[in-house]
């Protein structure tokens, strides 16, 4: 008889049982969900019972709006204004664009692998299973420290921000703050990390909606006093695509191009629906429900956001590289107060803080969860697996958060410096992610092939334009890594680092890459082989609910949630 095949191709006889000792925690319920789920993955359920298991404690509404607005933050509201200066209204419009069609390619492929297994951590498992257990240990530790540090460029934009109103404090004081909040949402129970993702992402969604009306209502000259702009501000003596170190059309080129990293970086953490599907209720319904919505949230928010931003703020007014405290850098702030809107800014402000808030709590989640999904590879040591009886990976969430000390580096470097930093590194490392997702599909394609699984008709959620879309998306996000150091090559641009921030990455996850290949001397997972399985079956048994409308409005409220 074939050995039964755990973790990660592991074989289950092999996963050692650490039931001995007393932990002070109480024992996962036999029969619940995550007990199931644990068990099967783990191999027995004396592991199982010994570490605990995360809870599917992420209601469909939790899923539904962090896939809408879970991780825009500053990038959207504050990053976004250098671009416009560099490139121009026209050119960002296009990044967004370009990068947004890729990144719907890249949810599609990840959609189809998360609602077929919907794992905690997600990636660098289907890495491991798929392609080769040295790029799940890539994956995976490129995955933790990214979100670690995007947690740190976070909550040094949210205290860049709160000087809006008052610079007289010391920063340490907020990031204490900030901090100490963050850790709160995240340490007791995955429910109370996903109400307070609700409530942030519904302000940043309502104010986005808020903010594009306001801007039609400015450009069609709606304030009283201002007359009509339209596209006055693509035109001579503005221009629509500005050309960035060279000349003429080899400058706009440019431009447009140093937009993609822009861009990159304000989509970064799109991901996260699939990270969080290993802990939501009834995944196979919400995660592609989530996934489709990605669509949604890049043509409203991204696409509609960039046309709108370059149509009332003008992409030289200096406000824009000015590098004021708060909100005072955010084209949004700058076009309101151009057309004399008092009051807005400092509303607008308390958004992008919130904002800000949001994104340090949902990149703390999602770092931890990558490092429980390496510590259930066997990557990371197994104290890691620890869960709480609320199913919160505690050790996992400690030492993400730790990470965040790093911040008080804005105390003596400077918020903004430290944040464009911060920004550079976690930029690429969302772009290798990406990457290692599509040749993730890529395998999971042929693996599905391979073992006779129908993709047709054994599959809820299929991917479209399947292998095409996986290419073209691998092909753009390799281009943006190779090249978006481009500039410190051009004569008088050389900076060293610059070039170190644009690169390094590449390095460290080629290098993590080749010391588990050498150290555990792994191979190239055979598609006949790869485990497509494993802990699938207790997830195929839970029967969930069926939620039925009572009257129009909980018709609506389920449409929406």
């Amino acid at each position: 008889m074939e050995e039964e095949k755990g973790y990660a191709g592991v074989a289950a006889s092999s996963v050692p049982s650490y039931a001995n000792g007393d932990n002070g925690e109480v024992p996962m319920r036999k029969g619940s969900i995550g007990f199931g789920e644990a068990a099967d993955l783990y191999g027995d359920e004396e592991t199982a019972e010994h570490y605990g298991y995360v809870s599917r404690g992420l209601k469909s509404r939790h899923i539904q709006f962090i896939a809408l607005g879970g991780t825009i933050g500053t990038g959207y509201f504050l990053g976004i204004g250098s671009a416009f200066a560099d490139a121009g209204p026209l050119s960002v419009l296009l990044g967004y664009t370009l990068t947004g069609i890729a990144i719907y390619g890249m949810m599609q492929c990840l959609g189809e692998m998360a609602t077929w297994l919907p794992l905690p951590g997600a990636v660098p498992q289907y890495c491991a299973r798929y392609v080769d257990p040295a790029m799940g240990f890539a994956v995976g530790w490129n995955n933790w420290y990214s979100s670690a540090l995007t947690l740190c460029a976070e909550i040094s934009a949210a205290s860049l921000v709160i000087g809006f109103w008052n610079d007289s404090i010391n920063q340490a004081a907020w990031i204490t703050i900030i901090l100490v909040v963050i850790i709160a949402l995240n340490i007791f129970a995955v429910s109370i990390y996903g109400e307070a993702e609700f409530v942030f992402a519904s302000i940043k969604i309502i104010t986005i909606l808020g903010l594009l009306i306001l801007a039609l209502v400015i450009d069609l000259g709606g304030v009283p006093g201002q007359d009509r702009i339209g596209f006055r501000y693509w035109h001579h003596p503005y221009a629509a695509m500005i050309a960035y170190v060279g000349k003429g059309n080899t400058g706009r080129f440019a431009g447009l191009f140093s937009t993609l990293v822009n861009a990159a970086f304000s989509y970064g953490g799109v991901e996260m629906v699939a990270v969080a599907a290993g802990e939501a209720e009834n995944p196979r319904k919400n995660i592609p429900k989530a996934v489709k919505r990605v669509f949604w949230r890049i043509l409203f928010f991204y696409v509609l956001g960039t046309l709108f931003i370059g149509m009332i703020c003008p992409a030289n007014d200096p406000g824009l590289t000015a590098g004021g405290a708060g909100a005072r850098s955010s084209p949004w702030v700058i076009a309101i107060v151009r057309a004399g809107i008092p009051a807005l800014p400092s509303i607008i402000n308390a958004v992008i803080l919130t904002s800000a808030s949001s994104s340090g709590n949902a990149f703390l989640y999602t770092g931890s969860r990558y490092l429980f999904a390496l510590a259930q590879n066997g990557q990371a040591p197994r104290f890691l697996l620890k869960c709480t009886k609320k199913g919160v990976p505690i050790w996992c969430v400690l030492i993400t958060a730790s990470f965040g000390l790093l911040t008080y580096m804005t105390v003596s470097e400077g918020a903004n410096n430290v944040f464009n930093w911060f920004q550079t590194l976690t930029t690429i490392t969302s772009l290798f992610t990406w990457c290692s997702i599509l040749v993730a599909f890529l395998r999971f394609r042929k693996a599905m092939e391979a073992q006779g699984v129908n993709r047709d008709k054994d599959l809820i959620f299929k991917s479209k334009w399947q292998p095409y879309t996986a290419w073209a998306a691998l092909s753009f996000f390799v281009i943006i890594i190779v090249f978006n150091g481009w500039k410190v090559f051009t004569d008088g641009n050389w900076n060293v680092q610059s070039f170190i921030t644009a690169y390094v990455v590449i390095p460290i996850y080629f290098a993590f890459f080749l010391f588990w290949k050498i150290f555990k001397r792994t191979k190239f997972v055979k598609a006949s082989e790869a485990d497509i399985w494993s802990g699938k079956a207790a997830l195929d048994a839970e029967v969930w609910p069926e939620q039925h409308p009572r009257n129009v409005f909980e018709k609506i409220w389920f449409w929406i949630a």
